[in-house]
Protein backbone atom coordinates (compact mmCIF):
# COMPACT_ATOMS: atom_id res chain seq x y z
CA UNK A 1 0.00 0.00 0.00
CA UNK A 2 1.46 3.33 -0.83
CA UNK A 3 2.60 5.59 2.52
CA UNK A 4 3.15 9.24 2.90
CA UNK A 5 5.11 11.07 0.80
CA UNK A 6 4.38 9.08 -1.78
CA UNK A 7 2.84 10.91 -5.20
CA UNK A 8 -0.51 9.70 -5.50
CA UNK A 9 -0.78 7.54 -9.01
CA UNK A 10 -2.71 8.98 -12.14
CA UNK A 11 -5.25 6.25 -12.90
CA UNK A 12 -8.70 6.56 -14.98
CA UNK A 13 -11.87 6.00 -12.72
CA UNK A 14 -15.27 5.64 -13.87
CA UNK A 15 -18.64 7.80 -12.72
CA UNK A 16 -21.72 6.67 -11.80
CA UNK A 17 -22.86 8.32 -15.11
CA UNK A 18 -20.32 6.54 -17.06
CA UNK A 19 -17.40 9.35 -17.80
CA UNK A 20 -14.43 8.24 -17.34
CA UNK A 21 -12.16 11.13 -15.73
CA UNK A 22 -7.97 10.74 -14.57
CA UNK A 23 -7.51 11.32 -10.97
CA UNK A 24 -5.63 14.56 -11.53
CA UNK A 25 -8.37 15.71 -12.90
CA UNK A 26 -10.68 14.70 -10.34
CA UNK A 27 -8.68 16.49 -7.51
CA UNK A 28 -8.15 19.37 -9.61
CA UNK A 29 -5.20 20.89 -7.81
CA UNK A 30 -6.82 20.52 -4.47
CA UNK A 31 -6.63 18.62 -1.31
CA UNK A 32 -9.06 15.44 -1.42
CA UNK A 33 -9.78 12.01 0.62
CA UNK A 34 -9.63 9.49 -1.67
CA UNK A 35 -12.00 6.59 0.09
CA UNK A 36 -11.83 3.08 -1.66
CA UNK A 37 -14.73 0.31 -0.65
CA UNK A 38 -16.88 -2.64 -1.01
CA UNK A 39 -20.47 -2.43 -0.54
CA UNK A 40 -20.03 -5.75 1.67
CA UNK A 41 -17.53 -4.90 3.89
CA UNK A 42 -19.10 -3.93 7.51
CA UNK A 43 -15.88 -1.65 8.12
CA UNK A 44 -16.93 0.41 4.76
CA UNK A 45 -20.37 0.58 6.10
CA UNK A 46 -19.41 1.71 9.00
CA UNK A 47 -17.08 3.85 7.49
CA UNK A 48 -19.00 5.68 4.39
CA UNK A 49 -21.56 7.40 6.51
CA UNK A 50 -19.10 9.40 8.61
CA UNK A 51 -16.88 10.29 5.14
CA UNK A 52 -19.84 12.02 4.05
CA UNK A 53 -20.47 13.93 7.23
CA UNK A 54 -16.72 15.24 6.20
CA UNK A 55 -17.60 15.79 2.41
CA UNK A 56 -19.72 18.92 3.96
CA UNK A 57 -17.43 20.38 5.19
CA UNK A 58 -14.34 22.11 3.50
CA UNK A 59 -12.40 18.70 2.80
CA UNK A 60 -13.47 17.28 -0.48
CA UNK A 61 -14.04 13.50 -0.61
CA UNK A 62 -14.59 10.77 -2.95
CA UNK A 63 -15.79 6.87 -2.53
CA UNK A 64 -14.34 4.63 -4.70
CA UNK A 65 -16.52 1.43 -5.14
CA UNK A 66 -15.08 -1.79 -6.26
CA UNK A 67 -19.05 -2.61 -7.02
CA UNK A 68 -20.69 -2.94 -10.28
CA UNK A 69 -22.67 0.18 -11.19
CA UNK A 70 -25.84 -1.48 -9.76
CA UNK A 71 -24.36 -2.22 -6.54
CA UNK A 72 -23.01 0.89 -5.60
CA UNK A 73 -26.06 2.37 -6.24
CA UNK A 74 -27.91 -0.12 -3.67
CA UNK A 75 -25.02 1.28 -1.59
CA UNK A 76 -25.43 4.98 -1.74
CA UNK A 77 -28.99 4.91 -1.36
CA UNK A 78 -28.88 2.54 1.92
CA UNK A 79 -26.58 4.99 3.60
CA UNK A 80 -28.21 7.81 2.15
CA UNK A 81 -24.56 9.08 0.62
CA UNK A 82 -24.46 12.35 -0.70
CA UNK A 83 -20.79 12.47 -1.84
CA UNK A 84 -19.56 11.75 -5.22
CA UNK A 85 -18.57 7.87 -5.45
CA UNK A 86 -16.61 6.76 -8.80
CA UNK A 87 -15.83 2.85 -10.01
CA UNK A 88 -13.15 0.67 -9.62
CA UNK A 89 -14.87 -2.25 -11.64
CA UNK A 90 -13.20 -6.02 -11.54
CA UNK A 91 -13.78 -5.07 -15.86
CA UNK A 92 -11.39 -2.62 -15.29
CA UNK A 93 -9.34 -4.51 -13.36
CA UNK A 94 -9.29 -2.69 -10.23
CA UNK A 95 -7.35 -0.52 -11.79
CA UNK A 96 -7.22 1.97 -8.11
CA UNK A 97 -6.76 -0.40 -6.11
CA UNK A 98 -4.05 -1.75 -8.01
CA UNK A 99 -2.40 1.34 -8.02
CA UNK A 100 -2.79 2.49 -4.72
CA UNK A 101 -1.60 -1.11 -3.47
CA UNK A 102 -4.42 -1.84 -1.29
CA UNK A 103 -5.07 -5.42 0.30
CA UNK A 104 -8.13 -4.15 2.97
CA UNK A 105 -10.91 -2.12 2.39
CA UNK A 106 -11.70 0.67 3.24
CA UNK A 107 -8.35 2.31 2.42
CA UNK A 108 -8.35 5.96 2.69
CA UNK A 109 -5.85 8.24 0.89
CA UNK A 110 -5.11 12.11 1.93
CA UNK A 111 -3.93 13.63 -1.07
CA UNK A 112 -2.33 16.91 -1.08
CA UNK A 113 -2.87 19.77 -3.83
CA UNK A 114 0.98 18.85 -4.99
CA UNK A 115 0.01 15.25 -5.34
CA UNK A 116 2.22 13.37 -2.59
CA UNK A 117 -0.16 11.22 -0.14
CA UNK A 118 -0.09 12.61 3.29
CA UNK A 119 -1.99 10.26 4.99
CA UNK A 120 -2.55 6.52 4.02
CA UNK A 121 -4.73 4.53 6.13
CA UNK A 122 -6.59 1.03 6.06
CA UNK A 123 -10.08 0.29 8.30
CA UNK A 124 -11.14 2.68 10.48
CA UNK A 125 -9.80 4.57 13.12
CA UNK A 126 -11.92 7.09 15.19
CA UNK A 127 -8.69 9.17 15.85
CA UNK A 128 -8.00 9.19 12.41
CA UNK A 129 -11.51 10.05 11.07
CA UNK A 130 -11.78 12.91 14.03
CA UNK A 131 -8.60 15.07 12.53
CA UNK A 132 -10.11 14.53 9.08
CA UNK A 133 -13.21 15.86 9.95
CA UNK A 134 -11.11 19.12 11.77
CA UNK A 135 -9.06 19.92 8.75
CA UNK A 136 -12.58 19.66 6.87
CA UNK A 137 -13.98 22.18 9.94
CA UNK A 138 -16.82 19.56 10.73
CA UNK A 139 -17.50 17.89 14.20
CA UNK A 140 -18.20 14.25 12.73
CA UNK A 141 -19.38 12.49 15.56
CA UNK A 142 -21.85 13.06 17.63
CA UNK A 143 -21.70 12.35 21.80
CA UNK A 144 -24.66 10.16 21.97
CA UNK A 145 -22.84 7.67 19.04
CA UNK A 146 -20.99 4.85 19.97
CA UNK A 147 -18.48 4.67 17.65
CA UNK A 148 -15.38 1.92 18.37
CA UNK A 149 -12.03 3.43 18.33
CA UNK A 150 -10.80 0.99 15.96
CA UNK A 151 -11.86 -1.77 13.47
CA UNK A 152 -9.39 -3.79 11.05
CA UNK A 153 -10.24 -3.59 7.14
Amino acid sequence: MLSPGDPAPEVFLTSLEGERQPLSQIRDGLPLLLVIYKSSCPVCQLTLPFLDRIAKGSLRVVAVSQDDERETERFREKFHLTLPIMLDRASDRYPASNAFGITHVPSLFLIEPDGTLSMAMSGFSKLDIEQLGERSGILVFADEEYVPEWKAG
